[in-house]
């Protein structure tokens, strides 16, 4: 866990108090509503269908418990007793007062959290792989180096009005799970020839309404031109990005316009004028890395062997360390998966009474620190072998332990009509009617890994492109339809979805995705997860099923 030094907490606590004068001068009308927006997105704080907005950054997806604790306070005393955990790895509440916004900011400031470029046009949040540190397959911690990125451009005057907003992720380990090839820009650290660690970089990558795959333009960049390099990026999409045309003004726009060879070649030559003048030095990387809190593990067995009686004798404990844990790279200890996926409630949604009895959990359990994940899940990332069985007991009685991680019912899902003012159409009744499909576990199970994404607009805040199954609302003359993807994934071999076919009814959307199942179980071959039957026979069988007669 990062801590902050003086300088950052002078930082966030100017913010806040230049916040709250802002705010008032905007309710005492002297600053108009043009004039306070750039303002209050600068700060996290959107208008929404219903009320205000506010999104906080939760850098990396890593918190602590003093801040879950913190973020369930707000959620009582300034919202409606929830939090909504998102794709981005951030926490948004939907129903605070505009004049109540500074004092949670105030609030946040206290546990070292804000809202600082959660919004606008700049770099947003830096996100990361959620079992980062604890996974075997790991070459190196990436969240160094996200913090790194995070201090180097809060507030980087250059890019604090970027022709749109900006996405960085950054990956450590051989499976992809940060997905770095749908960002802005991806850095996968990597080794080359020599045995150095250094950085892939891939650049244009990204959802919403023309979703790309990103390019890599430098196989190799050594970990001190780290920052030098993506200042060059960042140089080149600022002067050259479109700025007449908010759909056309992402980067990935200005790379297939500009051909990846000639993008990166302005970028070399801008990297060769900042290259020898912003120097990543390994006392900051030590400096940075030493700001961390580490886990400490004591020397356990491998195995537990009450654990692995009471796995014999429980099925519902069988299932939830099937689904909801992952292997740890130390012996003795286990990662667990917290399903935010309750059916009936809203993905990625808690209540301020569960955030705090799973800080006390995180407390007890797992060294006090949690994370949040890319598909609306928390994770505890170091719990003992011999505390598995009493954990899922007390995550059982607080619903936060269904057993669905990766499977059909772990929905990824925006708010949709029901909150934000950009949408099309519902999400969140097309997620809880797609989990009613599921009442028969066996079912849920026997159908394996099965990512189902969905957005309710163009602007794909719910991924539905790179979902293994993505569903899209638009609007047909004010009625809500739905298009249908198959075959997307944001993991390392990153794929998007091709469209099934015409979009189809809201009344007809689940009806469609159970089709869709049959189909999948009717031609797979043993043990083929959905995906892969996907890429081996096209769309052709589940058109006919949809669309066609039988």
């Amino acid at each position: 866990m990062y801590h902050y030094d003086q300088y950052d907490q002078t930082v966030v606590d100017e913010r806040v108090a230049q916040f709250r004068d802002q705010t008032r001068r905007f309710l005492t009308g002297e600053l108009s509503e043009d004039q306070y927006r750039p303002l209050r997105l600068m700060n996290g704080l959107y208008i929404q269908r219903h009320a205000p907005m506010l999104r906080v950054a939760i850098p990396y997806g890593l918190l602590s418990t003093r801040q879950l604790r913190m973020l369930a306070h707000i959620a009582r005393r300034y919202d409606k007793g929830y939090g909504h955990f998102t794709t981005r790895q951030n926490i948004q509440f939907n129903w605070p007062r505009l004049e109540e916004v500074p004092d949670i900011l105030a609030d946040l400031a206290t546990v070292q959290m804000h809202a600082i470029q959660t919004s606008g046009n700049c770099i947003r949040n830096v996100t990361s792989d959620h079992l980062a540190g604890v996974t075997a397959d790991e070459l190196e911690d990436p969240r160094i180096y996200c913090e790194i990125i995070r201090q180097w451009s809060t507030f980087h005057p250059e890019f604090s009005f970027l022709p749109r907003k900006f996405k960085i992720a950054v990956n450590g380990a051989a499976k992809d799970r940060a997905a770095t090839q749908v960002h802005d820009i991806g850095l996968q650290l990597v080794k080359n020839a020599s045995g150095e660690t250094g950085f892939e970089v891939l650049v244009g990558g990204g959802l919403g309404r023309t979703p790309v795959i990103g390019v890599v333009i430098r196989p190799f960049l050594a970990k001190s031109d780290l920052l030098s390099y993506l200042e060059a990026i960042l140089r080149v999409y600022n002067r050259f990005g479109r700025r007449d045309n908010k759909y056309k003004a992402r980067i990935k726009i200005l790379v297939k316009e500009l051909g990846t060879a000639e993008f990166t070649r302005l970028v070399e030559a801008e990297w060769a004028l900042v290259r020898t003048q912003l120097i990543l030095d390994d006392s900051e990387i030590e400096r940075v890395t030493r700001a961390f809190t580490t886990a400490t593990y004591e020397s356990l067995p491998a195995t537990c062997s009450t654990l692995d009686a009471a796995l014999a004798e429980q099925p519902g404990l069988r299932h939830w360390w099937s689904h909801n844990t992952a292997p740890h790279k130390i012996p003795g200890y286990r990662v667990v998966f917290v399903s935010l996926k309750l059916p009936g409630q809203a993905p990625g949604d808690m209540t301020d009474s569960q955030m705090d009895a799973l800080a006390e959990l995180t407390d007890r359990y797992s060294q006090g620190e949690l994370r949040v994940t890319h598909t609306q899940n928390l994770v505890l990332a170091d719990v003992k072998l011999t505390d598995l069985q009493a954990l899922w007991q007390q995550l059982s009685g607080l619903g936060l332990a269904t057993a669905n991680i990766g499977t059909a019912a772990d929905i990824i899902c925006c708010p949709g009509l029901d909150f934000c003012s950009l949408a099309n159409a519902t999400s969140i009744p097309i997620a809880n009617g797609i989990q009613q499909l599921f009442e028969d576990t066996d079912y849920l199970y026997d159908l394996g890994d099965i990512r189902i994404n969905i957005s309710g607009c163009m602007n794909g805040c719910g991924h539905h492109t790179v979902g293994h199954i993505g569903i899209l609302g638009v609007d047909k003359k004010g009625e809500e339809w739905y298009q249908i993807t198959l075959g997307g994934s944001s993991a390392t071999e990153a794929a998007l979805g091709e469209r099934l076919g015409p979009a189809v009814s809201r009344d007809q959307v689940v009806s469609v995705i159970d089709s869709i199942f049959t189909v999948y179980r009717n031609i797979r071959t043993d043990e083929e997860p959905f995906l892969a039957t996907v890429q081996r026979v096209g769309l052709t069988p589940f058109q006919e099923r949809v669309y066609g007669t039988h």
